[in-house]
């Protein structure tokens, strides 16, 4: 797909600048949701299955995602690739954007204040928990919980709190 114009940011928006892309790109990244069905059940948007489809089509073809060949009776797998990954900063840029100047339950902005209070160097942690999961990369060796289980419990203790109060 060629981009209207040699500027990247317009290139950027062509392929992540729809109103579905980055929530479907935020499923697979913070639900590891990676089948179809489970995309389509699990968005809190709503998304319908049509639009869904159309999205991993056109995230496949970007180069943002990759579709596992599905053997007749199994579902296609997808996978984030190294751009796919990539996108996680700018998640998180838009996040913490809507932290800052958007209102919203707490147990849904739990994990993007634990980004935003552990910073950069968590992003790149969760950036090598992706590859691990998505492009089959060694594991780094580490002290504790690893960065989605972190990120896992603070959304759950948002949650316990919710229902509680």
């Amino acid at each position: 797909m060629e981009p209207r114009s040699g500027c990247p940011i317009n290139a950027a928006v062509e392929v992540l600048g729809d109103r579905w892309s980055l929530l479907v790109l935020r499923d697979v990244i913070f639900g590891d949701r990676r089948y179809f069905r489970a995309l389509l059940t699990g968005s809190l948007e709503g998304i319908a299955s049509n639009i869904l489809a159309d999205r991993l089509v056109r995230l496949v073809e970007a180069g943002i995602l990759t579709r596992g060949a599905a053997v007749r009776g199994q579902r296609a797998r997808y996978s984030l690739t190294e751009a796919g990954i990539q996108t996680l900063p700018i998640i998180y840029a838009l996040g913490n954007w809507g932290l800052d100047w958007r209102s919203g339950s707490a147990e849904l902005r739990a994990r993007q204040q634990v980004m935003r209070a552990e910073g950069a160097g968590f992003v790149e942690e969760l950036m090598d928990e992706l590859r691990v999961r998505h492009l089959g990369a060694t594991p780094k060796a580490q002290d504790g919980p690893g960065a989605f289980e972190r990120l896992n419990a603070a959304y759950a203790a948002a949650a316990e709190q919710g229902d509680a109060g």
